[in-house]
């Protein structure tokens, strides 16, 4: 048979005072020690009698003294107190000390790019590192359900509340061809696609989600044929002269094998009536929630910034033949 709890339990204000009262030997001196009023502590007393329905102190002795149900209470409510505090100190420890374990998510691109980057920034303040990969959708909600403890993603929504997000950098989205792919000048994408068909994102993804919506406000009406949701299969098809995609700069590093057999030319070298158009991007964001990793985000931030400032995106721009500025924009947070 399951045991009956009591319907209430004092509150450890109560249990302190007891306590401080047994310790110092009088009302007046555990008054002292808690600063608080001799009337208090007696009323707090007499809350925990009436709480436990016994008498806890021998008001007929001068000194008063605890009886043996006030000494039983003592000795259980002293071992409460310490588990109490030892378990705050615990806690607030997890956020000052070093992290047992660091579960960081981060978009695929991403990930194959800056993963190595920021497992050796880790490995000096964190005994495990687990970097996991996936599409932003996913890693917002592992991020809510707690499953992992930041995540980089693409996505700038507000979401649950308490978890921060800061932007990182923003990376434009280019027109990738066959390399020996020869037009005389560009139109627009619908009249390139009559040469070349249109290899897309799945729209189940968020690169496929941009490149549609940034199509159908062009007034772009392109045939659905081939759809992907990873970049190395839609680059190999490109490379293969099959047909033209439009991706990022961080996606083309991910699958740099490919750069060989092709070439990028940047949206704007496209136009409809005379107008060149306009540029689409994406950016990247650090989240994580408010209050609970201590300087950790911070110190990935700045660390993924300047990595991908100085190296990462240096690097990008000289293997695509485009200037820094025409790869990324280092965004404010």
């Amino acid at each position: 048979m399951k045991e009956r709890l009591p319907e209430q339990f004092p509150d450890w204000d109560l249990l302190a005072s007891w306590v401080a009262v047994v310790e110092a030997g009088s009302i007046s001196d555990a008054a002292n020690r808690l600063a608080i009023s001799q009337a208090g502590v007696s009323h707090r007393i007499k809350v925990l009698e009436t709480l436990l329905d016994t008498t806890l102190l021998d008001r007929a002795t001068r000194p008063a003294r605890p009886t043996s149900a006030g000494q039983r209470l003592f000795e259980h409510a002293t071992v409460l107190l310490q588990g109490a505090s030892q378990m705050v100190e615990s806690v607030r420890s997890v956020t000052r000390a070093k992290r047992v374990v660091v579960r960081l998510g981060c978009v695929d691109s991403f990930a194959a790019t800056m993963g190595p980057i920021v497992i050796r920034a880790l490995a000096g303040t964190s005994h495990q590192i687990r970097l996991w990969s996936g599409i932003g959708p996913v890693l917002e909600a592992q991020l809510e359900a707690r499953q992992v403890d930041i995540a980089v993603t693409t996505s700038g929504q507000t979401g649950a509340q308490g978890i921060i997000r800061q932007r990182l950098f923003s990376e434009p989205y280019l027109v990738v061809l066959p390399r020996n792919f020869e037009i005389d000048r560009y139109g627009t994408l619908t009249d390139l696609s009559t040469h070349l068909q249109l290899i897309r994102y799945s729209a189940r993804s968020v690169i496929g989600q941009h490149v549609d919506g940034y199509l159908a406000a062009n007034a772009e009406s392109i045939e659905r044929t081939y759809e992907l949701d990873a970049t190395d299969p839609l680059l190999s098809l490109v490379a293969a002269g099959l047909g033209f995609a439009l991706t990022t700069p961080m996606c083309l590093w991910q699958s740099r094998q490919y750069l060989n057999d092709i070439r990028v030319v940047p949206l704007t070298s496209f136009s409809r009536h005379g107008r060149p158009y306009q540029t689409l991007s994406r950016s990247f964001y650090l989240a994580f929630r408010e209050n609970e990793l201590g300087r950790l985000p911070v110190d990935i931030y700045d660390m993924l910034r300047l990595a991908f400032e100085r190296q990462v995106g240096r690097d990008i721009a000289a293997a695509l033949s485009l200037a820094p500025e025409d790869v990324y924009t280092m965004d404010g947070a």
